[in-house]
């Protein structure tokens, strides 16, 4: 498996990451039953060029989150801004990869990741320039040409993760895009990944169910609290921290099961039942 080893991929890293911010956001779905309410009054700041991981249990509003700062649903309460500007709509400032890859089977590597500058108004020389670099970038350089059934599961998502960065995003945002890959291929983007974030300096944000994975990629993890999904801690993890066989890392990690760990609340359409049962028998909720 290639690796990212270019050199064009060692060029300097521009200043891009932008400042993310998210005011007590709340989402609501509406359904036959009643209303389900996924998100409750998040609050969270993340600096240019932080990498921040979100983990907690399955449910608790984690993918929702990134749908929401990717733009893809308007329909929440609160506000969430990029460099002070409000999120309403998808923008090339923000690149989103999937946990999988979800690339034009019909179109080769740097077909796909060409697909992503329909928008931006560049030249043809431009756009190869870019789709070149982002594809060294992420060690494909010699796969331009190939199919997406000609790649492994890990080259797959380095060419989704080339794609998401040919538009220079601020913000790189993650929705477990190493959760279907096997042990090894996981543990070895992990650690690209951490160097394409020092190449390209952008801001990243991390949907994941894997602790270790957490602690060895961020700058901070948070832990949302599933019914309705709200923000139960923030743990900032040191440079030590994130050496796996360290003593401070084998702590972290802890920390962060305990958390997750704690039982969650009812959800509402749940505590709605219950209230109709109970009303109906005539007793109460405690």
């Amino acid at each position: 498996m290639s690796s990212i080893t270019s050199p064009v991929a060692r060029r300097p890293a521009p200043t891009r990451g932008g400042a993310l911010s998210l005011s007590g956001v709340g989402k609501t779905h509406r359904l036959a039953e009643g209303e389900l309410e996924v998100l409750r009054d998040v609050h969270l700041s993340v600096a240019p060029g932080e990498f921040v991981s979100v983990v907690g249990a399955s449910g608790c509003g984690k993918s929702t989150l990134l749908r929401l700062i990717a733009g893809l649903d308007n329909a929440y309460a609160g506000e969430i801004r990029l460099d002070d500007e409000r999120i309403l709509s998808p923008s090339l400032d923000r690149g989103l990869v999937f946990q999988d890859h979800r690339l034009f089977p019909w179109m080769t590597v740097e077909q796909n990741v060409a697909a992503a500058l329909l928008k931006r108004r560049l030249g043809r020389e431009a756009k190869r320039k870019l789709v070149a670099e982002n594809l060294a970038l992420v060690g494909l350089t010699g796969f331009e040409r190939a199919y997406p059934h000609q790649l492994s599961g890990g080259m797959a998502q380095r060419a989704a993760i080339a794609r998401a960065l040919v538009n220079e995003p601020k913000v790189l945002l993650l929705d477990e895009p190493f959760g279907a890959l096997d042990a090894l291929t996981r543990l070895k983007l992990q650690e690209e990944l951490l160097a394409l974030r020092r190449r390209t300096n952008a801001t990243v944000l991390l949907v994941t169910h894997d602790v270790e994975e957490a602690l060895f990629l961020s700058d901070r993890v948070v832990v949302l609290q599933p019914r309705p999904g709200r923000i139960a801690q923030i743990l900032t993890v040191g440079a030590s921290a994130r050496e796996r066989t360290s003593p401070a890392f084998g702590r972290l990690k802890e920390e962060l099961l305990a958390a997750l760990m704690a039982g969650p609340s009812p959800a509402p359409l749940d505590l709605a039942r219950r209230r109709q049962a109970s009303s109906a028998a005539g007793g109460g909720v405690g």
